[in-house]
């Protein structure tokens, strides 16, 4: 049978029950589609992992913030101006050479807005949220991440309590690159620990 209108095909279950439950309170009038944008931008141009990885290059070129952020993080990056919902309570967790770190929510999707803002969709999902406890390696290797067999890798599981923040390794060849430089290197995926921080062109 043909149609005469098109479907959201495009998108994936859970963008597609997204975009269903706007359309519906929309049509009810109970939120305003204009007010939800604000708040999505807000989330990814202002809060977002931008935030993040200015705390991350940081702790780059400067020992004594890092040495701040793995003590209290909460109160490190606090002092950055990113607080509030969803970052109460923070701890970063740094890669090493042979430690690998990955953060999930088995429960749900406790996430760190302030440093992070929204959530992907794959992190909220069950199959994320399982497998990242059970094979942490295979989950890597299919965000196209391979890591030796000699790296620890080490999950973490947010809470409503705690939620975390990776800080990669700091690339090689990055030398004397100022933070806004160093900035562009560093991915919300990185700093969930599903990737590692890019390599300078």
């Amino acid at each position: 049978m043909s149609h005469d209108h098109d479907h959201d095909n495009e998108l994936d279950p859970f963008a597609a029950r997204v975009r269903a439950l706007e359309t519906i309170l929309t049509q009810k009038g109970l939120i305003d589609p204009a007010a939800i944008d604000v708040i999505v931008d807000t989330y990814e141009t202002k809060i977002g992992p931008r935030n993040g990885a200015k705390v991350v290059t940081k702790a780059w070129v400067d020992p004594d913030f890092a040495a701040w952020l793995k003590r209290d993080a909460t109160a490190a990056i606090g002092s950055l101006g990113y607080t509030g919902r969803q970052g109460e309570h923070m701890r970063a967790v740094f890669n090493t050479a042979d430690t690998h770190n990955l953060v999930v929510c088995t429960l749900c999707s406790c996430y760190p807005w302030s440093v992070l803002g929204l959530p992907p969709v794959w992190y909220k999902a069950p199959p994320y949220r399982s497998r990242a406890v059970i094979d942490p390696r295979g989950v890597l290797e299919e965000f196209g991440l391979t890591l030796p067999e000699t790296t620890k890798i080490r999950v973490w599981d947010s809470t409503a309590e705690l939620r975390y923040l990776v800080v990669p390794m700091r690339p090689e060849g990055t030398d004397g690159w100022n933070e806004e430089r160093l900035a562009g290197l560093v991915s919300r995926d990185a700093m969930i620990g599903t990737a590692l921080a890019g390599e300078p062109a």
